[in-house]
């Protein structure tokens, strides 16, 4: 087994981490505006310019996400990623790696599926995006959350530190 040299996650990768998060967060709780967006359109309404604003915003952070997405991509192909910790069981490391692989996943998914839905009108990916996959997102975040404190307070691992000192 090669071991990483990598210890822990470099500064632009720990930046874009959290900002990614923050605003996939926003993201998640405030879409409302989208979905009275796609509602009024398919009723033939005309929006007001506070949900063509919020709409737009939620686009915006979308496209946001994809573009750091892509960057969060490069970033752990040239810096690389620390070796899960040897306390770890190997159930824990591959279920880790699992998710990590899914939410890459659904940095690029989520967003595009978004905008096919919001500016190309395919009703599929809407119904891809603000159901499966938002649901997939949400469960993913709290597992995410949940494996942080198991590593802390259960396995006693410095992973949570790799991620805000490093």
């Amino acid at each position: 087994m090669a071991f990483s040299l990598v210890t822990s996650y470099s500064v632009p990768q720990r930046l874009i981490h959290w900002l990614m998060a923050a605003l996939i967060i926003f993201n998640l709780l405030f879409a409302d505006a989208m979905e009275e967006l796609m509602e009024m359109l398919e009723e033939g309404q005309s929006p007001s310019p506070d949900v063509m604003a919020s709409a737009n915003i939620h686009a915006y952070v979308g496209i946001a996400v994809l573009c750091l997405a892509v960057v969060r991509l490069l970033l752990r192909f040239t810096h690389g990623a620390p070796d899960a910790p040897a306390e770890e069981p190997p159930l824990g490391k591959l279920a880790a790696k699992v998710a990590h692989g899914t939410f890459y996943a659904l940095f690029f998914v989520m967003p595009i599926s978004g905008a096919l839905a919001y500016y190309g009108g395919i009703e599929t990916a809407g119904g891809l995006h603000g159901g499966p996959i938002k649901l997939l997102m949400w469960l993913l975040i709290i597992a995410h959350i949940g494996a942080v404190l198991v590593h802390q307070f259960v396995w006693k691992t410095p992973v949570a530190q790799r991620m805000i000192k490093g």
